[in-house]
């Protein structure tokens, strides 16, 4: 029972990491999307002697990616929420499966110790008996 609970344990510490890792993943891809927009920020333009409307056109296309950025930026830090989540209830987990190793080493180290009380107590079972058909010969 207790191998099967630990078992359990190191599955779910993996599914977790796994989750956090896709999570990094998305965090990265964000950065990524973050560095393309503001490029194009700063190398959106207008022809040098374009209409007024041209540049009104563009200064909503700059605030519209900004506000896209501010977007990709809170959504990295509910990410990063999550991520922090998630290391949490894998450290919870690693304290669980290490708990149950524990408990199995120890029953393992109780088993040892029965197995050679059985094997002294057999051994001396044996000694006993040789002694005392050598002592009957004896007489």
């Amino acid at each position: 029972m207790i191998e099967k609970l630990y078992k359990l344990k190191k599955n779910q510490t993996d599914q977790k990491l796994m989750q956090k890792a896709q999570l990094m993943s998305k965090i990265e891809q964000i950065d990524i999307e973050i560095v393309l927009t503001q490029n194009r920020i700063d190398t959106a333009s207008v022809e040098k002697h374009g209409a007024i409307s041209d540049f009104m056109i563009l200064t909503i296309h700059k605030n519209t990616m900004k506000m896209h950025i501010q977007k990709l930026k809170n959504e990295k830090n509910t990410l990063y929420m999550q991520a922090e989540n998630l290391t949490k209830d894998i450290i919870e987990l690693q304290k669980e499966a290490e708990q149950f190793s524990y408990i199995l080493e120890e029953e393992k180290k109780e088993l040892i110790k029965r197995i050679l009380a059985a094997e002294e107590e057999a051994s001396t079972e044996y000694i006993q008996s040789k002694y005392i058909s050598k002592s009957k010969g004896l007489n």
